[in-house]
């Protein structure tokens, strides 16, 4: 018997620590979501603080009076409206709102026809009408474009609508019904929106902008710590955290399609603010994102090429290896200056272009360098299939880049950006080109790299 006790009791305390311990790594990881973002925790107080709100219509008794227990219906609007962004709220909420607005019609005059139709004809006419209605909305959410943006207006339309005119057999005031039912959506759908842009808002246009910004630098900061590690023959390199991280960052861009297109979306609901005007060109993010996971996937085999690179290290091999850095080097340039003007929204035309002019030359060197490159008995085929991957990808990478300046250009253009320079005047050759920066002129080889700077005169 005392045994029994014994076991119970040491199982409970058992239980009791297994709980406690999950406690503490629940708290941890609570801890540790808040300090990497902590508009999450601001976004959980603006939560509670919209649901506050919309709570005094069921305790003071003028609202109730008024309301009654479709009161309950502005809590529900708050707890499915209320998104973290600010575009993601409108979005839901004015959907839910239209489609509310439009259903309750809908409802009250298929209720009107109904009853012309008698007592027997009613429920026959009013089950006809739903199954018409639902049917037909459902199929139209199927269509792209409105999936995108109003998925949920239709979905609510659909419910909003069904209730209405089925309720609306049994109970006689529909119109007052339809009309509580629209007055406490607009009530909690009023609340979401003022609280989520008054209250530290989070916009979705601007992390759209930052995320596209920083998948950019992610590919800069591949190519240069790339052409350190290429450059490294001794295989015995002890790779650093920094060093690791740059070589692995851009494995995020490859998954980043979704997230960009649902901010792109939700950034279309939102008004002006800050930096971004009405009717901002969000589209040209995802042009800019798609061409940006283009590269990425380049890169990823690029990496590849990392663990597979040749023992052997022919005088043919050095030249390549160093034309292959330089195109690497360049490319982490142009990419860098890009993310860089468009972070900050700036068209720093000159200082890009002078990158652009670079890479593509580095580019033009490597190819060329590569078809005549003679090998000499020492160099395997292994080493051969090698070097011909690398500087293949690498020349598409170069010409995937100019695509993207191409597309942060127009972008440059739609958006607006504030000019920082003169404009740039380019003049190439065969052999050379010539780059004409403000009051300088800078001519770079045929290899790509600068080899004299001109004063000109100021007019």
């Amino acid at each position: 018997m005392g045994g029994d006790r014994i076991s119970v009791a040491s199982r409970f305390v058992s239980l009791l620590k297994v709980f406690v311990l999950r406690g503490l790594e629940m708290v941890r990881e609570m801890g540790k979501l808040g300090r990497e973002d902590p508009r999450r925790v601001v976004h959980s107080l603006k939560v509670g603080l919209a649901l506050t709100i919309v709570s005094l219509l069921y305790y003071f008794d003028p609202t109730y009076t008024n309301f009654g227990v479709s009161a309950m219906w502005a809590i529900m609007t708050v707890v499915v409206v209320f998104e973290y962004s600010v575009g993601a709220t409108l979005s839901k909420g004015l959907n839910r709102g239209m489609a509310t607005m439009l259903a309750g019609a809908l409802g009250i005059l298929a209720h009107h026809l109904a009853s012309l139709s008698g007592r027997i004809g009613e429920p026959i006419l009013l089950g006809f009408l739903v199954f018409l209605l639902a049917a037909s909305f459902t199929f139209v959410r199927f269509f792209p474009n409105i999936k995108a943006r109003y998925d949920y207006g239709m979905l609510i339309f659909i419910l909003t609508f069904a209730l209405v005119s089925v309720s609306g057999y049994r109970d006689d005031e529909v119109l007052e019904l339809a009309r509580k039912r629209l007055c406490t959506v607009i009530i909690g759908g009023v609340t979401c929106f003022t609280v989520s842009i008054v209250v530290w808002p989070v916009w979705a246009g601007e992390s759209l902008h930052d995320l596209v910004a920083l998948n950019m630098e992610k590919l800069g900061n591949f190519l240069e710590a790339f052409g350190e590690a290429y450059m490294d023959t001794s295989g015995d390199r002890e790779v650093c955290g920094d060093f690791n991280a740059s070589l692995k960052g851009y494995k995020s861009i490859l998954n980043s399609k979704s997230n960009e297109e649902s901010l792109a979306n939700f950034a279309w609901w939102e008004p002006c603010h800050g930096r971004f005007r009405f009717r901002h060109p969000w589209r040209q993010y995802l042009k800019i994102g798609t061409l940006t996971r283009q590269c990425a996937y380049r890169i990823e085999a690029l990496d590849g090429c990392l663990s597979n690179k040749p023992p052997a290290t022919p005088q043919a091999w050095k030249r390549l290896q160093e034309a292959c850095k330089r195109v690497s080097t360049e490319s982490a340039k142009t990419i860098k200056h890009l993310s860089n003007s468009l972070k900050t929204m700036t068209n720093s035309s000159s200082s890009v272009n002078v990158h652009r002019e670079s890479c593509k030359a580095a580019a033009k060197s490597l190819e060329s360098l590569l078809e005549t490159t003679r090998w000499n008995n020492e160099a395997d085929l292994a080493t051969l299939i090698s070097v011909a991957t690398v500087a293949s990808l690498l020349i598409d990478i170069a010409e995937c880049l100019e695509k993207i300046a191409e597309s942060v250009d127009e972008l440059s253009s739609l958006a607006r950006f504030k000019n920082t320079d003169s404009p740039v005047v380019v003049a190439s050759s065969r052999k050379a080109c010539t780059v004409k920066v403000s009051h300088a002129v800078i001519v770079m080889d045929d290899n790509g790299a600068p080899c004299s700077v001109k004063q000109t005169p100021v007019s």
